[in-house]
């Protein structure tokens, strides 16, 4: 895939193009045969109050847009759309959980089974006191069927002990591009005309995608390395389960032994204004992928975006799987904020375009 850059053209590799941690896909498969091959239930990051201004419905959606339930619930209790909340994009040809919140006053009833349709079900309604933000969950628990399979099934054991052991690399799956790549595309427009965007969404759309491609770019080049799971010289690292980190000038045995048990993990740059905190041979990593991209990195910076962290590994918990005859996958796991399952599937099996937000 190519955009262009200024007056130049690059490419932006695809999920398929990036490199692989454990030696390629064992074979291929479909995926999202059907819309309850793919079930994912979000996991808040707190407890609810019971009680405030803020309304938080969990909702079951299915073939539906995260965005399209927003602004129907918007329209619905009569509030903006910016006035609504969730923590992040679910895809949409799935079977999906997750959390909304609005704005309802006190004295106010409302039946809130009228917003049950085909495509959505509100499974829980409860009060609290703030809205509801970007990134405020724990993580998400996958349920994932692969079918039609074409492949060593035990090579594809063997490629899942070694992730249950050392993770994946914690790519940005293909969701966060859009269809073509067409986020990219519309983040190089933004960046080449210097001009705001009225549509506050979309442009933190394009935002996210630019700086998620540098970053994939800097893992790519730690996984070429064969140290996208090591503690190096010079290297921030990064608590598990958090966005706690801190830099190193050279490991330890002690960095070494946290990281290889999956304490803490070694991290890339999420650009934008601000120092990377990586210094020595990670720092002119860095540059050097920031240099062949620095119509995004630009922009970026000229955006107002906050220069941060983002782990490099991403470890599966309750990684487990079952084959079905012997054609078929299911595999069950949860991940952390931010992750992947595309991620964890692409290191196994190289499945046919994967629809999503």
């Amino acid at each position: 895939m190519a955009v262009e850059q200024a007056h130049l053209t690059y490419s932006i590799p695809t999920v398929q193009q990036l490199p692989y941690a454990h030696s390629g896909p064992a074979g291929t498969g479909k995926l999202r045969v059907e819309i309850d091959d793919f079930i994912v239930d979000e996991v808040l990051g707190f407890d609810l109050s019971g009680e405030g201004e803020h309304v938080f419905l969990q909702i079951e959606k299915r073939n539906c847009l995260t965005e399209s339930i927003a602004q129907n619930l918007a329209k619905f209790v009569g509030v903006r759309r910016r006035d609504v909340g969730f923590a992040g994009l679910k895809d949409k040809f799935a079977k999906t959980t997750q959390w909304f919140s609005v704005p309802v006053p006190f004295d106010v009833d409302l039946d809130w089974s009228r917003l049950n349709d085909v495509t959505r079900k509100v499974l829980r309604v409860e009060r609290h006191r703030r809205k509801l933000k970007r990134g405020a969950l724990s993580g998400n628990r996958f349920e994932i069927l692969l079918r039609n399979l074409e492949a060593d099934l035990q090579r594809i054991e063997n490629i899942l002990n070694s992730i249950r052991n050392v993770g994946v690399p914690n790519y940005f799956g293909p969701q966060r591009f859009g269809r073509c790549g067409q986020n990219i595309s519309g983040a190089v427009a933004l960046f080449k005309s210097r001009k705001s965007i009225g549509d506050r969404f979309k442009r933190g759309m394009y935002l996210s995608a630019a700086r998620s491609h540098v970053f994939n770019l800097i893992l790519a080049t730690r996984v070429d390395r064969q140290d996208w799971n090591y503690a190096c010289c010079g290297d921030a690292m990064m608590l598990h389960g958090s966005n706690s980190y801190f830099r190193i000038d050279e490991p330890t045995d002690e960095i070494n032994q946290r990281t290889m048990a999956g304490k803490i993990h070694p991290t890339g740059a999420m650009w934008g204004i601000g120092p990377s905190d990586v210094t020595g041979d990670m720092l002119g990593l860095e540059k050097r992928v920031v240099s062949e991209n620095r119509l995004l990195c630009d922009g970026l910076e000229s955006n107002g975006v906050k220069m941060a962290r983002r782990s490099l590994r991403l470890m599966p918990n309750s990684l487990d799987w079952q084959f079905i005859g012997s054609d078929s996958l299911k595999l069950t796991f949860s991940l952390q904020s931010g992750g992947y399952a595309t991620s964890v599937l692409r290191e196994l099996i190289d499945t046919e375009t994967i629809p999503g937000e």
